[in-house]
This record gives structure tokens, C-alpha cells and sequence, in this order.
């Protein structure tokens, strides 16, 4: 069974942490160990895992990204927002991880984050869990 979460962005740019969101998934399904599948199907958003504990990190990459691909240099796509497609492509739209004792197998300081890059909008992000079989 797939799973999925609503999410809406407030800015263009925007890291929003669903960690907490994905953990209540993984715990309703019941599952003790497997791995929880994370899939965007949005080709202008992305998901990614880093540092929760100090909110400066996600804007530090917020930056970083903006700099190395900004929202206007002359691209083709009429569209306006190649610069997220761009985003969204580096990052990528899925993730694994691992599930133990019914819970995210993350690091200390990591958490999930949906990365919106042509926002504000109303976005989707689909979970699979896979139990082991054992």
C-alpha cells in the first residue's frame, strides 16, 4: 500500500522538514523492520536528507543552490523555472531508508526534508514501506 503526504510550500525556495510526518506513516503501518521508500512526483521539488538540529544549514544550502543555479540566466524553457528543474535533477526525487524497531533509521542530527523550488504550491510526496521478510 502507498502512502502519501500533502504538503504546501509558502516560498519559492523552501525546505520543508517532514520527518516527523514520515515517522507517523512508518509507525500506522505497523511494519518492524524494512525500508521506507520516499518518492516527489514533482519535476520542480526535491527530497533530501541533512541537519535538523540547527535551522541555518537548510538556508545555508537554500543559498548555496541559488548561487551556483540562479532563477535567471538566459535558459530556453519558456516556462520560467528551468532553474528548478535544475534543483530538483542535483537532488533528486527519491529516497531509502531504513527501518528498525518501527523506526526511520536516521542519524542523530538528520532529518527529512521536501525541497520545493517553484513554489508556493500544493505538493505530494508518495511513501512505500517494505517489510523484511523474515
Amino acid at each position: 500500500m502507498a502512502y502519501s503526504l500533502r504538503i504546501q510550500t509558502q516560498s519559492q525556495t523552501e525546505f520543508v522538514d517532514i520527518t516527523n510526518q514520515i515517522q507517523r506513516v512508518v509507525s500506522e503501518s505497523r511494519i518492524q523492520n524494512g525500508l521506507c521508500h520516499i518518492f516527489v512526483p514533482h519535476t520542480t521539488a526535491a527530497i533530501t536528507i541533512n541537519e535538523n538540529a540547527d535551522p541555518s544549514v537548510r538556508h545555508d544550502i537554500v543559498k548555496e543552490l541559488n548561487k551556483i543555479i540562479p532563477f535567471q540566466d538566459n535558459y530556453h524553457h519558456m516556462e520560467g523555472n528551468s532553474a528548478a528543474h535544475i534543483k530538483s535533477s542535483l537532488l533528486g526525487v527519491s529516497l531509502h531508508v531504513i527501518v528498525e524497531n518501527s523506526r526511520l533509521l536516521l542519524g542523530t542530527w538528520q532529518g527529512i526534508y521536501f525541497c520545493e523550488f517553484d513554489g508556493p504550491r500544493n505538493r505530494t510526496v508518495w511513501i512505500k514501506i517494505l517489510a523484511d521478510r523474515t
